[in-house]
């Protein structure tokens, strides 16, 4: 008996749609795991790829199949995941956002936090790293009377999870809600595809400045300074430094490279960090946000960031007065600037 056959039997036998799907649940690995399968079996019987001999009835097959997966899939929907951590109980609500190597859940009810789930196992060491960087600094905030952890994901909470049928372990991490009121710096540069003005570029570059100077002084290199990366809150001028799963102790290897952001990374990609490479990244993104409108002055300020030789980079903490000098130098007195990002939806 063929594929083609043996799989139009299977649809034509079963009673219910959890026969083909297993039970419907909202874990995301079962979902990803029977949109895969329906995919595989819509390909095998679909009419214009059987036999003529077969049109007919893998037509019928693939409506069932596709009504079938349709009931599955509502039902999935409906089901409520919770996961229990070392110190809390987490209802996944919807999904609020999708990372270099994890999707982001706010959770149901009135908890203000959301549940960094890996898409891959593989992915632990990076999602112990970021626990680690953001704990590291955490205390490092105390010490300074708490204004630095105004700048970072506050660490939450550790979710183990062994897969039932697999018995591989995931690690996640919960985390304070973000997702309200911030808007990430890719997408201010899509409403401002010509530049930001470097003016309203003044306050977010200063705060990630400070960010990563809180963060060097902890210990930890965030290696992966991109504008997804970076939020920000227009209206309240906040910026928070996402991302920490890429965290690395300066002289180690990069925990990992976002392929997608090759252009970004300093020169020394393939040597070990140091905090020379967040710096780079900084300016580089300095470099993307404000486009045409940079400044002469701040743009050689950029390339003086952005030396080949990490050596000659100045440390963030010593940026910090150095950029306000250049603000000075460039605009005088600082004075508050409302800053409103406009939709970039049709």
């Amino acid at each position: 008996m063929n594929t083609v056959t043996s799989t139009m039997e299977m649809i034509e036998a079963v009673r219910a749609s959890s026969e083909l799907f297993g039970c419907p649940t909202a874990d995301f690995d079962t979902q990803r795991a029977a949109r895969r399968r329906f995919h595989r079996m819509a390909a095998e019987v679909h009419p214009d790829r059987v036999d003529p001999a077969y049109e007919v009835r893998a037509t019928a097959a693939t409506a069932r199949l596709n009504e079938l997966f349709r009931t599955w899939k509502a039902e999935a929907d409906t089901q409520e995941l919770t996961y229990r951590g070392d110190s809390g109980t987490y209802t996944l609500g919807s999904h609020c956002g999708r990372g270099s190597i994890a999707d982001l859940y706010r959770t149901a009810g009135t908890q203000q936090v959301v549940v960094k789930i890996p898409r891959s196992p593989r992915a632990n060491p990076l999602m112990e790293a970021e626990r680690a960087a953001l704990t590291d600094i955490a205390s490092s905030a105390q010490g300074e009377g708490g204004w630095i952890s105004a700048y970072f994901p506050q660490f939450v909470d550790r979710i183990t999870q062994s897969d039932p049928v697999t018995g591989e372990v995931r690690q996640i991490n919960v985390l304070n809600d973000l997702s309200t009121g911030f808007i990430t710096l890719a997408d201010v540069h899509r409403a401002y595809p010509d530049g930001l003005d470097p003016r309203d570029w003044a306050w977010m570059h200063r705060r990630l400045l400070r960010a990563l100077a809180a963060a060097h002084q902890a210990g930890w290199v965030h290696t992966a300074v991109t504008a997804d990366n970076v939020l920000i809150h227009p209206v309240l001028h906040g910026v928070v430094l996402v991302g920490w799963s890429f965290a690395t102790r300066p002289g180690d290897r990069p925990a990992a490279k976002i392929s997608s952001h090759l252009d970004s990374y300093p020169p020394e990609l393939e040597e070990s960090v140091s905090p020379a490479w967040d710096v780079y990244m900084a300016h580089q993104l300095m470099s993307t946000m404000l486009g045409d409108r940079i400044p002469s002055r701040m743009k050689a300020f950029a390339l003086g960031c952005m030396q080949p030789n990490p050596r000659l980079r100045p440390d963030a903490v010593d940026l910090l007065g150095e950029f306000d000098e250049l603000l000075d130098l460039l605009y005088g007195e600082r004075t508050f600037r409302a800053f409103t990002v406009p939709s970039t939806k049709g």
